[in-house]
């Protein structure tokens, strides 16, 4: 028997039928039902019977040039850097669970829907689950981003897992000015089931690399549906649900634009976008990538032990994630003077999802910024954390960085938006 059999496989009372994939070990039998979903099985415990062979033509990955799309002039060039994550993952049949083990080539085969959209230059740049990314892994990203568009291409798409996509793509917006589109994208559910999302997400960011825009964007769907996917800007966007397909939204504001997955099968225009944003060529390619690894994110709870805050004293920078306007304990302002007058730069953001802080408002407030803790506007805790680590490295006055918007994290003003 051979991948792409369909078979017969039964394991006591347990009977499947299905065409039999690839495995990546000796020890399981892998049977892809009608269904969609994939099932392991112990080969020894097995009883297997061929019921049609070479019924499904399954590629194995071990073809010369399996994955190979030919260079096509007229079609533009995206560069399709892997870091790991669900999109680009399958099932350990050993445990049940879902592992990132697949490269770029094997995105670029299991997707086939991209082929003919645009040529493709494959990198892998880590092969992690995103809970595992750090500091080092977006600076090695930022580099590898930095190398292919200096090479020329036309626009770049970043497969990275849901969990912690919002750091990363707020620190290539920071570290980097690009003149061409720099699209993460991610799927929730993974390839083997039947809801996945990772074919839509993998097209629609394709189609965003290549259209007139120069952000840090993120591409995920925009609603339960597979009709549209949103289009965020990299440094106001946050993950607002564990496992639904649109778990992503722009915080604040409408998402930068769209891509209409139907025009784009249709091979018609498929993106739009509905406000200002950086169009293509409009900067030149820097990369600003030192980062300081040196700052904490503290999330202000109710009677939260002031112990926590002082084991905090001599980092260099402290982001609190304060209630409503911006505030905490009124005990603890005194520490946070002193830590201020210690040399750590102090920014104040709110738990609150919507609107901005404001300390001029409460006595603790004003309490606070005559301590010296800054105001970061409407940043998101997340984004103002990997803001304050880039601007430690990179900026003479960072406490005052942290008041600007360097990369549109932070809107002019807060007014009420209804999606």
């Amino acid at each position: 028997m051979n991948a792409g059999d369909r078979v017969r496989v039964e394991r006591g009372s347990v009977v499947h039928e299905g065409v039999l994939m690839p495995s990546t070990t000796a020890e399981e039998l892998v049977v892809k039902l009608a269904g969609g979903y994939n099932v392991g099985v112990d080969r020894e415990a097995a009883d297997v019977e061929v019921l049609e062979s070479d019924a499904y033509a399954v590629k194995t990955g071990e073809e010369p040039g399996g994955s190979t799309v030919e260079f096509d002039e007229d079609l533009p060039t995206v560069a399709l850097i892997s870091t790991g994550g669900t999109i680009a993952s399958t099932v350990d049949y050993r445990t049940g669970a879902v592992t990132a083990q697949f490269d770029a080539e094997d995105v670029l085969r299991a997707v086939p829907d991209l082929a003919g959209r645009a040529n493709y230059r494959g990198r892998v740049v880590a092969n992690i689950l995103s809970e595992n990314m750090d500091p080092g892994v977006w600076q090695e990203l930022a580099n590898a981003v930095r190398e292919e568009i200096a090479a020329g291409v036309d626009g770049v798409v970043v497969m990275h897992g849901t969990d912690t996509m919002q750091y990363t793509a707020s620190a290539l917006a920071f570290m980097l000015d690009t003149p061409v589109p720099v699209v993460f994208t991610g799927s929730q559910r993974s390839a083997d089931r039947p809801s996945s999302d990772n074919v839509m997400n993998a097209v629609c960011a394709v189609e965003a690399a290549t259209a007139n825009c120069a952000e840090v964007l993120v591409c995920m769907h925009a609603g339960s549906s597979d009709d549209r996917c949103s289009l965020h800007r990299g440094t106001r966007v946050r993950k607002n649900h564990t496992s639904r397909r649109d778990a992503f939204e722009t915080v604040g504001a409408e998402p930068l634009g769209s891509v209409d997955y139907g025009a784009a099968s249709r091979g018609e225009p498929a993106v739009e976008f509905y406000g200002d944003h950086a169009e293509r060529g409009e900067q030149e390619l820097t990369l600003v990538s030192d980062l300081n690894g040196d700052v904490e994110l503290l999330k202000f709870t109710p009677g939260m032990d002031p112990t926590r805050l002082e084991r905090l004293a001599g980092v260099d920078g402290l982001i609190i994630e304060g209630t409503g306007l911006g505030h905490v304990h009124t005990d603890l302002v005194s520490t946070l003077s002193e830590m201020v007058d210690g040399g750590t730069v102090i920014a104040m953001t709110s738990a609150c999802i919507e609107g901005r802080v404001c300390d001029r408002v409460y006595d603790t407030g004003r309490d606070l910024l005559a301590a010296g803790v800054v105001e970061a506007e409407d940043t998101l805790p997340e984004t103002a954390y990997v803001k304050l680590m880039w601007a430690l490295a990179n900026r003479e006055d960072p406490a005052a960085a942290m008041g600007e918007s360097l990369a549109g994290e932070a809107t002019a003003r807060s007014t009420p938006w209804q999606p």
